[in-house]
Protein backbone atom coordinates (compact mmCIF):
# COMPACT_ATOMS: atom_id res chain seq x y z
CA UNK A 1 0.00 0.00 0.00
CA UNK A 2 3.01 2.47 0.44
CA UNK A 3 3.83 2.47 -2.72
CA UNK A 4 0.83 3.15 -4.54
CA UNK A 5 0.51 6.09 -2.14
CA UNK A 6 3.88 7.40 -3.33
CA UNK A 7 2.23 7.18 -6.54
CA UNK A 8 0.48 10.09 -5.54
CA UNK A 9 2.99 11.75 -3.15
CA UNK A 10 6.71 11.25 -4.94
CA UNK A 11 6.81 13.91 -7.46
CA UNK A 12 5.03 16.24 -5.31
CA UNK A 13 7.80 16.04 -2.78
CA UNK A 14 10.47 16.29 -5.34
CA UNK A 15 9.58 19.39 -5.86
CA UNK A 16 8.96 20.64 -2.13
CA UNK A 17 5.29 20.47 -2.12
CA UNK A 18 2.56 18.47 -0.84
CA UNK A 19 0.06 16.25 -2.85
CA UNK A 20 -2.43 19.10 -2.26
CA UNK A 21 0.00 22.24 -3.23
CA UNK A 22 1.08 20.41 -6.03
CA UNK A 23 -2.26 19.88 -7.15
CA UNK A 24 -3.51 23.76 -6.87
CA UNK A 25 -0.34 24.75 -8.89
CA UNK A 26 -1.22 22.19 -11.40
CA UNK A 27 -4.20 23.51 -11.88
CA UNK A 28 -2.95 27.49 -11.92
CA UNK A 29 -0.58 26.55 -14.42
CA UNK A 30 -3.35 24.68 -16.95
CA UNK A 31 -5.36 28.01 -16.28
CA UNK A 32 -2.81 29.90 -17.67
CA UNK A 33 -1.88 27.52 -20.50
CA UNK A 34 -5.42 27.28 -21.41
CA UNK A 35 -6.18 31.35 -21.31
CA UNK A 36 -2.77 31.81 -23.70
CA UNK A 37 -3.47 28.90 -25.82
CA UNK A 38 -6.93 30.51 -26.90
CA UNK A 39 -5.22 34.19 -27.07
CA UNK A 40 -2.75 32.35 -29.77
CA UNK A 41 -5.54 30.58 -31.46
CA UNK A 42 -7.41 34.40 -31.49
CA UNK A 43 -3.93 35.96 -32.98
CA UNK A 44 -3.32 33.23 -35.21
CA UNK A 45 -6.91 34.26 -36.59
CA UNK A 46 -6.94 38.04 -35.93
CA UNK A 47 -2.88 39.01 -35.51
CA UNK A 48 -3.15 42.31 -34.45
CA UNK A 49 -4.89 40.81 -31.30
CA UNK A 50 -2.67 39.28 -28.51
CA UNK A 51 0.59 39.87 -29.99
CA UNK A 52 2.68 39.29 -26.46
CA UNK A 53 0.52 37.23 -24.82
CA UNK A 54 1.78 33.48 -25.57
CA UNK A 55 5.15 34.62 -24.89
CA UNK A 56 4.72 36.53 -21.71
CA UNK A 57 2.43 33.26 -20.44
CA UNK A 58 5.11 31.11 -21.08
CA UNK A 59 7.53 33.66 -19.38
CA UNK A 60 5.19 33.70 -16.55
CA UNK A 61 5.12 29.74 -16.36
CA UNK A 62 9.03 29.28 -16.87
CA UNK A 63 9.60 31.74 -13.60
CA UNK A 64 6.91 30.13 -11.88
CA UNK A 65 8.10 25.95 -12.64
CA UNK A 66 11.37 26.38 -13.19
CA UNK A 67 13.27 29.28 -12.00
CA UNK A 68 11.15 29.73 -8.61
CA UNK A 69 11.16 25.54 -7.85
CA UNK A 70 14.93 26.14 -8.31
CA UNK A 71 15.14 28.74 -5.88
CA UNK A 72 12.74 26.14 -3.05
CA UNK A 73 14.36 22.75 -3.55
CA UNK A 74 18.17 22.61 -3.89
CA UNK A 75 19.44 20.24 -7.31
CA UNK A 76 19.76 16.90 -6.42
CA UNK A 77 23.07 16.30 -8.75
CA UNK A 78 24.63 18.25 -5.86
CA UNK A 79 25.05 21.32 -7.24
CA UNK A 80 23.85 23.83 -4.23
CA UNK A 81 24.77 27.31 -6.49
CA UNK A 82 21.06 28.41 -6.43
CA UNK A 83 20.54 27.62 -2.67
CA UNK A 84 21.23 30.45 -0.62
Amino acid sequence: MRSFFGLFTNHPASVGESYFEHMAMSFGFSMRMFGGCIACLLHGLLPFLFVRTGSDQIRILHDRMVAHRDRRVPRIDGDLSGVR
